[in-house]
């Protein structure tokens, strides 16, 4: 086994990260994102990938595995630096050969005969006892549970049994970041955070659409209530979603208007007892199945208040099933509907992420009770910020299920390498075979690695920052460990039968929701790391 080399690996990533700074001040002098928006884009992605080098500097000082993971893996990453870096100095205002430190070291760590000698060696999580215990719990309900019918609901973009949903809400699975005192089983701090990212990869290994991606509508909604519903309103919802009485679906995003959030048209007018809603949300994801929805509207034609126009909504509706529903408001029902509310969703079909279903939902005159406006008179306006405080949360997850991807990927590829013979030996003992799975494992635990430190930071706190980065790099990654894991499999990859070909299409949603890509590396990332250079 090589010996891992941590003292260089630490430089090389300050010498990186110190690349990312200059690029960054550099941005802000020649007009920020908006102006730049390739070099930008460039700068977020390198910043995540070298906060991801970061985070696993103390993985590798736990043993010389996983010091050579961290190697590989920094070794890794000031490649995919210097690839966005070269011929661009000028543009990033860093001197040619800034990186050059990290020759000797790449030619070490990133060398076939490295990478192969991965392939087989995962390495561990080091994982304290209580989430060991959290992992084997969810691993064994998805694997006893999920597994035997994840194929099926994907093949034929069927609805998740109703026992699935039962069986996680008596492992707590919906009340994992609901705290005690709303009957759920959050006491706050690190637990909170790991226990949900420790959770969510174990369900996402086994299914994206009908594990992994379960608990985080809940999440959202529960985030959003904590950071801006009133006393009654947590008192009303979250044992509810704690117990899974209450699933939930977010409707935020419209037709015209996806990340760029402040153009939403959806209206909220008052009316007696509440408010009648109109307009159309689009990639409702379990919009039939929830029994709520958490709804984003325009509460103010003033244009000059942008964000602040928009107002946040729990929307109580009848549960449906299928690819199509359409519910009318009878006169009285819904805490005094004034009746002939209508609420038609139109199922959107996909070629991966299937079994939860996202839908086009057009709402006319839907009523919602007073009660049910976030925040009461306080959360007039507000309705984008609360929508924040849970998608930030949601992003962190959404790494998670990435990381679940990945893991699985991997774990379809190996075996199917060990089994596979062409030329007469397996093809797990080709080089190019052993050097992709090693690149498989070295970017799957950096990304579980540096989901890890955000979940600490953001139990803190903190995180923010970091929580977008972690879920823009690793939906990349997994896009990536997936698609070789189909390369591996040969043609086989591309027939329904094996479970790498679900794997590649779910891992392409990845980057897509919980906040575009591109949106999210030039108006949050970018945006950000400017604030902290200035």
């Amino acid at each position: 086994m090589t010996t891992p080399d941590l003292t260089a690996a630490a430089a090389i990533v300050d010498a990186a990260h110190e690349v990312v700074v200059t690029a960054t001040r550099r941005l802000a002098t020649t007009g920020g994102p908006d102006v730049n928006q390739v070099i930008a884009y460039d700068i977020a992605h390198a910043a995540a990938t070298v906060e991801t080098a970061r985070a696993m500097l103390p993985y590798g000082a736990k043993g010389d595995l996983e010091g050579n993971i961290t190697c590989g893996y920094v070794a890794d990453a000031v490649c995919e630096l210097t690839a966005k870096l070269f011929g661009r100095e000028e543009e990033w205002g860093v001197e040619p050969g800034a990186l050059d430190l990290a020759r000797s070291f790449v030619a070490t760590y990133r060398s076939p005969e490295f990478l192969a000698s991965l392939a087989d060696t995962p390495g561990p999580r080091h994982l304290e006892a209580d989430f060991e215990m959290v992992q084997d719990t969810f691993r064994r309900f998805a694997e006893e549970k999920i597994a035997p019918v994840a194929e099926h609901i994907h093949r034929h973009n069927l609805d998740i049994p109703e026992d699935i949903i039962e069986g996680l809400a008596e492992l707590g699975g919906f009340g994992l970041s609901v705290p005690v005192q709303y009957e759920g089983y959050s006491e706050g701090g690190e637990s909170e955070y790991m226990g949900m990212v420790v959770a969510t990869e174990e369900l996402a290994r086994v299914s994206l659409g009908a594990g992994g991606s379960l608990i985080t509508r809940p999440e959202i909604l529960t985030r959003a209530l904590l950071a801006g519903g009133t006393e009654e309103q947590r008192m009303e919802w979250l044992p509810k979603l704690a117990s899974a009485e209450v699933m939930a679906a977010v409707a935020v995003t419209e037709p015209d208007y996806g990340s760029d959030v402040a153009g939403v048209k959806a209206t909220a007018t008052p009316t007696e007892g509440g408010w009648l809603i109109n307009g159309v949300k689009t990639w409702c994801t379990f919009g039939a199945r929830a029994d709520a929805l958490m709804l984003l509207a325009r509460t103010s034609t003033d244009k000059s208040l942008t964000h602040k126009a928009l107002t946040m909504f729990v929307v109580p509706k009848p549960r449906g099933e299928g690819h199509g529903f359409a519910f009318t408001q009878e006169a009285g029902t819904d805490g005094g509907a004034p009746g002939g509310g209508k609420m038609e969703g139109r199922a959107i079909d996909t070629i991966g992420y299937r079994g939860m279903h996202s839908y086009e939902i057009a709402f006319d005159n839907w009523f919602v009770a007073e009660a049910n406006q976030v925040g009461g008179e306080a959360g007039l306006g507000k309705g984008f910020y609360y929508q924040m405080a849970g998608f930030e949360n949601g992003r962190l997850q959404t790494a998670a299920r990435a990381v679940g991807v990945m893991q699985a990927a991997y774990e379809e590829a190996h075996q199917y390498a060990l089994d596979r013979y062409v030329f007469g030996q397996p093809i797990a003992e080709y080089q190019l075979t052993q050097a992709k799975l090693g690149r498989m494992v070295i970017l799957t635990q950096a990304a579980r690695q540096f989901g890890y430190e955000v979940g600490k930071l953001m139990a803190k706190g903190g995180g923010q920052l970091e929580a977008s980065m972690v879920k823009a790099y690793v939906c990349k990654a997994a896009e990536w460990v997936s698609r070789e894991a189909m390369q591996i499999h040969g043609g086989f990859g591309y027939a329904e039968e094996y479970k790498v070909s679900r794997y590649f299409v779910d891992a392409r949603v990845l980057s897509i929701f919980e906040g575009a890509d591109e949106t999210l590396c030039l108006k949050v990332i970018a945006r950000r790391m400017l604030d902290a250079v200035k």
